[in-house]
């Protein structure tokens, strides 16, 4: 039997895309093993969307590679990196025995075939096709998983490489989401995090109308789901229907992530983003005024081309007095094929580093100063294993997303269950973790 690896690289997007092949080539009869000096045939399931992440994808398939002077008969590249430079891959990578773009990775069994007929392979291009789903060999915990409902993007931001690694914007038909979601609630997930480029433009490709609200109130009617967790809100999208939802659904988590990438109109302009400043003020207020314990994540782009040192200041005092309960800071990428690589205003790495260093101090100050409001209280968390050198459970609360938020570490005194819900009385933080004890 031929044995498959895997490495998934970047988003959670990407990581669908890979348990979907996974769940493929699960169905064709290959196995699939976790470690590389296992596998007869190994899939690197790349990320390009910003130069540390094409290194990162570069440095892996080099590290893959070296495994073909073992076991390892192919080595497949597959994902953004592979769809943004299929050209260059086989002259640049020779290790590389096959290019499977965005577009193309449910032909991955079809690929791997070909591949071990001695063929070398290049798939690519095909990005606007429906969005694939089918039975995913999971790769998250088994009481959580990912529920992409949409891939692409339509919103042209001008540092942006994903319409070119996507395509445009495409909804999968709200019929079939309900269905995966169905499926995933039978096999024990208890909550499911809502994915797209962009989820708040759900359902405006198919009939010109949002329907993200009524996608999310048919997903909490869902029994056994007990968190539906909704990332990527895009800030000009959030109106009326929306809020109404999270006012109404308890099963939604009062938790939004809206990336807004600055604050100055200037800047937002340049970085051909659809809101305002004062737009932006009014909605957080908003938010937290309808939505009583909202928790608001954001990611911010430090040194976007001619941010002059006063718009740094105001985006860095924004911050402040914004108090973000989560918060993403990245220096700008000047990204090959984008808009903003060719603005005038090019800054130096360095300082573009320095402003969004000085984003992440400030913002590790507001996080320890909002997790020591938490001192003294009971929160609901999930739990999500044991940490045995601390002899203690840990989980996140509602406030927390997988993978990018912080964790809850409790004491208790019984045996816990994995993926079960309990209540735990805070008792310490720092800036980004919980600790403390399980109670009745």
């Amino acid at each position: 039997m031929v044995t498959i690896g895997f490495v998934s690289l970047g988003c959670a997007k990407n990581l669908v895309d890979s348990e979907v092949m996974l769940g493929i080539l699960s169905r064709e009869g290959y196995e699939i093993v976790s470690r590389p000096e296992d596998a007869d045939v190994i899939v690197v399931n790349t990320c390009g969307f910003i130069d540390s992440a094409k290194q990162e994808s570069i440095d892996t398939i080099l590290e893959m590679a070296s495994y073909k002077q073992g076991r390892c008969r192919l080595l497949i590249m597959a994902g953004c990196l592979a769809e943004r430079y299929h050209d260059e891959v086989f002259s640049e990578l020779p290790e590389v025995d096959a290019v499977v773009g965005t577009g193309d990775y449910p032909k991955i069994a079809e690929v791997i075939a070909r591949c071990l007929a001695g063929e070398k392979v290049a798939l690519y291009g095909h990005m606007d096709q429906a969005v694939e789903d089918g039975p995913r060999l999971r790769a998250t915990a088994p009481h959580t998983a990912y529920l992409k409902i949409a891939d692409g993007c339509d919103n042209r931001c001008t540092y942006c490489v994903i319409p070119s690694l996507r395509g445009r914007y495409r909804s999968r038909p709200m019929a079939d989401v309900l269905a995966e979601a169905e499926g995933l609630a039978a096999e024990g997930v208890k909550e499911l995090l809502v994915i797209a480029q962009d989820t708040s433009r759900y359902g405006t490709d198919l009939d010109g109308t949002c329907q993200l609200p009524a996608l999310l109130r048919a997903l909490c009617a869902i029994p056994g789901i007990r968190w539906v967790r909704v990332h990527y809100l895009y800030p000009e999208m959030i109106g009326e229907e929306l809020i109404r939802a999270f006012q109404e659904e308890e099963k939604l988590v009062n938790y939004m992530d809206i990336p807004i990438q600055h604050c100055n109109d200037r800047v937002l302009r340049r970085m051909g983003r659809h809101t305002s400043h004062a737009e932006l003020v009014a909605l957080i207020a908003r938010l937290r005024r309808e939505i009583p314990g909202i928790v608001l994540r954001t990611s911010l782009i430090a040194g976007f081309p001619g941010e002059t040192e006063e718009e740094a200041e105001e985006l860095l005092a924004f911050v402040r007095k914004m108090r973000f309960d989560r918060l993403g800071a990245f220096a700008y990428s000047q990204e090959e094929g984008t808009p903003a690589a060719r603005l005038d205003g090019q800054l130096p790495d360095a300082v573009k580093q320095a402003r969004a260093d000085r984003i992440l101090e400030a913002q590790a100050e507001i996080s320890l100063a909002l997790q020591r409001e938490k001192l003294g209280k009971v929160l609901e968390v999930l739990v999500e294993g044991y940490d045995a050198d601390n002899l203690m459970y840990y989980g996140r609360t509602y406030a927390d997303s997988p993978d990018v938020d912080g964790l809850t570490y409790f004491a208790a005194s019984d045996e816990v269950a994995i993926g079960s819900f309990v209540h735990v009385k805070i008792l310490d933080c720092d800036q980004y973790d919980l600790t403390g004890e399980m109670t009745d």
